[in-house]
């Protein structure tokens, strides 16, 4: 079944490009698709999936792939990559968390 979501064109390249990345690092250590699905957890056809992009593959399953191959997420170096998430759950933290729509009033009087 297919999913019904429209996804951003820039969703779609970002999903391809990482699709790339993942197949092009299982090619060059000479995985079989079978051995890193194993790996990893999952089916063959979900691997497939990633290595071509398909944007219905649940995230941690597609960071899982990668983060086998080598594939940097955000940056190769774990350190920054910690650094930015302390930096990101710290700005979270001065942002109020519940949002409200703020009522606009047009003011069409002419």
């Amino acid at each position: 079944m297919r999913n019904p979501h429209t996804y951003h064109p820039q969703s779609h390249d970002a999903a391809k490009v990482l699709g790339n990345q993942i197949a092009a690092a299982r090619r060059e250590r000479r995985w079989t698709a079978a051995n890193l699905a194993q790996r990893a957890g999952m089916s063959v056809v979900t691997l497939r999936k990633i290595e071509r992009g398909d944007l219905s593959v649940a995230i941690g399953s597609v960071f899982e792939v990668a983060t086998l191959l080598g594939v940097p997420l955000f940056t190769p170096d774990r350190r920054e990559l910690r650094w930015a998430l302390t930096h990101t759950e710290q700005r979270l933290a001065l942002i109020p968390s519940r949002v409200r729509a703020r009522s606009r009033v047009v003011n069409d009087a002419f």
